[in-house]
């Protein structure tokens, strides 16, 4: 009888960010600040490229202001959940009140932090999402199948099968 084991991958010393803000003195600036902090930096000024960056690049964190053209954060984080991607997401947003957070949270977002904010919290922020990701597993395994919790996909000897939700969240 096989057993399950839990995979995860190693700890990048360098974790990418993806920093989303349509405001390019704001991006600059966090991203500036985040990269004194060893951190590498993606930028994205629209909802739609963030969307694309998101998906296909290895992404550790997403800081996502609201209030984007072309795709709002609210919408970019439902989009980016509803492909399965687990990337800790931070809302770092001018929009702060009590519905606009429960919205954003609703959405997908991991943490909600209103502008203006100091760095000492955004940074703290940053750094406990990127531990608590740390213990994320990312497949399941029992013999010669796996569970791919970031593609969803069942792997069965060299046969991939995409799953639908429903199977997916069984199988899980």
């Amino acid at each position: 009888m096989g057993h399950w084991v839990w995979l995860k991958e190693g700890s990048d010393m360098n974790e990418c960010i993806l920093v989303v803000d349509d405001d390019a003195e704001i991006a600059g600036a966090i991203a500036i600040t985040l990269e004194r902090e060893g951190y590498r930096c993606l930028k994205a000024s629209d909802g739609l490229e963030a969307v694309d960056l998101a998906l296909t690049k290895p992404v550790d964190l997403i800081v996502l202001d609201v209030m984007m053209p072309k795709l709002n954060g609210y919408d970019l984080a439902r989009q980016v959940r509803a492909e399965r991607c687990a990337t800790p997401i931070l809302m770092l947003t001018a929009k702060g009140e009590l519905e606009d957070r429960i919205e954003g949270l609703n959405a997908g977002a991991d943490y909600y932090l209103t502008k203006p904010f100091d760095t000492r919290e955004l940074l703290a922020c940053i750094n406990a999402l990127l531990r608590r990701q740390g213990d994320q597993v990312d497949e399941l395994r029992f013999g010669n199948t796996a569970l791919d919790l970031d593609s969803g996909m069942l792997v069965c000897g060299a046969e991939r099968v995409r799953l639908s939700a429903k199977e997916f969240d069984i199988m899980r």
